[in-house]
């Protein structure tokens, strides 16, 4: 589980994309770029990891946050159908851009698992997605934020969870 409220808990930075997701509170945002509050606390000190749409970033320019490799050999994982990630979004503005969420095997080979594009409404929204897998191959989940045409637009995320569905 990741609520950012002290650090990124092990998600990386991709080094193949164009610039990265920052972490950051609502209280140090300026005025309409972003959530008015992080999901955990509910409150403008909380923290979440967001991308914004800025005269920095073209149109289309990606940034990527990938998961530490979960493995399906552990015996606690191998008894289990299948494994959730439950996660907190919030995609505001008029030229917003995308969130892609893909889950990558240690081959390297990317499958998508949600595309979202375009304004989703100015509150958090709550998503879970079933990873798929043989039960013997290792992997992460990657986080894919792309950029817009809006200076003020932003993709915000909160308290990642991964579980077991047995």
């Amino acid at each position: 589980h990741c609520n950012f409220e002290f650090d990124l808990c092990g998600w990386k930075q991709d080094e193949n994309d164009d610039f990265n997701w920052h972490l950051r509170t609502s209280s140090t945002a300026k005025l309409g770029t972003g959530p008015a509050t992080d999901h955990t606390l509910q409150e403008p000190s909380g923290h979440y990891i967001f991308i914004k749409s800025s005269f920095f970033h073209l149109p289309g320019q990606k940034a990527r946050i990938s998961s530490p490799v979960l493995s399906r050999r552990n015996k606690n994982c191998k008894v289990c159908e299948g494994v959730v990630i439950i996660f907190y979004y919030h995609m505001y503005g008029a030229h917003i851009g995308s969130l892609i969420i893909y889950q990558r095997a240690t081959l390297k080979n990317e499958k998508i698992l949600l595309n979202l594009t375009g304004n989703q409404g100015n509150f958090w929204q709550r998503k879970a997605l079933t990873l798929s897998g043989d039960g013997e191959e290792d992997f992460q989940v990657v986080f894919e934020g792309i950029a817009g045409k809006g200076p003020k637009d932003g993709i915000a995320l909160d308290d990642l969870t991964f579980s077991r569905e047995c």
